[in-house]
């Protein structure tokens, strides 16, 4: 009997050539880790520390950073939040940039780029976003006045003497009179005449 139930046990099971492998999730897992390793691509510092630590330098990585270029793909793009991270994950594709970042200044001209591209980044997008005004309608054109006599020219020096004068600052605007700003100036000032008494 014992070589009958052998024969049913290899009977059940399929030889393990044909066996494909499937996950037990359907890809779920193996789907967030992916997404989670690209959007740490976004970061320059996390570029900076695999740079330093030579993972670069391995093939078998080199690869994986060419297989994850699917996620540039519309379908996948979707689930990105951080989508400086498909710009890095091109320039990786670059053995020169992989190079490059090993370099702590090149790590920091990274970062100060990015933080330059998110400051101005909203502000550049309106100006080409938002509606643009319409213009003012045309009023019907007044009636002509009746001709006036010509104005005599100004003399010469007296377009000196008001060129001459000082034109008022526009900071004296700028700042209110009683601001925590003006107090300061205040004092500022003061101590420049406490220097002066004293070198003099």
């Amino acid at each position: 009997m014992a070589s009958g139930t052998e024969s049913d046990e290899t009977a059940d099971t399929p030889p393990l050539t044909n066996t494909i492998y499937k996950d037990p999730d359907d890809g779920r897992q193996r789907f967030l880790l992916e997404l989670e390793f690209v959007q740490c691509l976004a970061n320059p510092t996390y570029i900076h520390y695999l740079a330093q630590n030579r993972y670069f330098e391995d093939e078998a990585f080199i690869g994986y950073l060419k297989y994850l270029q699917y996620w540039q793909r519309p379908e996948y793009t979707k689930f990105i939040m951080y989508p400086h991270c498909l710009f890095f994950l091109e320039q990786l594709q670059n053995a020169n940039f992989r190079n490059a970042m090993a370099h702590p200044a090149n790590k920091e001209l990274a970062h100060r780029q990015q933080f330059y591209f998110w400051k101005n980044y909203r502000n550049n997008r309106l100006k080409h976003i938002l509606p643009r005004p319409l213009p003012e309608p045309v009023a019907a054109p007044p009636t002509p006045a009746p001709p006036q006599q010509p104005v005599p020219p100004v003399p010469a020096t007296t377009v000196s003497v008001t060129a001459n004068a000082p034109a008022p600052s526009p900071m004296q605007y700028a700042v209110p009179p009683g601001s925590a700003l003006a107090k300061n100036e205040a004092r500022n000032s003061g101590v420049d005449r406490r220097k002066r008494k004293k070198e003099g």
